[in-house]
């Protein structure tokens, strides 16, 4: 993964054991995730919102490298939230950065859903990343 941040508590998580779906509402396009091909990317915790965004390429931007050391991959995630693991006190601290944060707001690095139900999820219009890079081969 992108790496630890060795000053804060690490997110406490359990990984899916099944499909789901992830719906990123402004991108229009449902996404099938498969717990065997976790993790997808590099950054973000295995299985998160993040990782799940790179691998599908929805163009979530992450500027600390997803190990929660800044706001950039704020999340709204609509529906299926109670699926997901909770949230740290550094993870709510990153988030009182975050501008047009709500009740649902989360850092899609931190977020990890457990599969037991589909996602909605919104990526904030002045957090999409409309710049893209190549994908590089190892």
């Amino acid at each position: 993964m992108g790496g630890k941040n060795p000053y804060i508590e690490q997110a406490k998580y359990t990984p899916a054991a099944k499909k789901f779906k992830v719906t990123f509402i402004r991108e229009g396009k449902t996404v099938e995730v498969d717990p065997e091909k976790i993790p997808y990317g590099h950054d973000g915790l295995p299985g998160s919102i993040l990782d799940i965004s790179s691998g599908f390429h929805m163009g979530l931007d992450h500027a600390c490298g997803g190990v929660c050391a800044c706001s950039t991959c704020h999340v709204i995630v609509h529906e299926g939230l109670e699926s997901c693991n909770e949230p740290t006190e550094a993870e709510l601290d990153e988030l009182d950065m975050a501008p047009g944060i709500t009740p649902k707001s989360r850092l899609g690095c931190q977020c990890v859903p457990d599969g037991t139900t589909d996602l909605v999820v919104e990526i904030p219009d002045w957090n999409k990343n409309y710049a893209k890079e190549a994908d590089h081969q190892s």
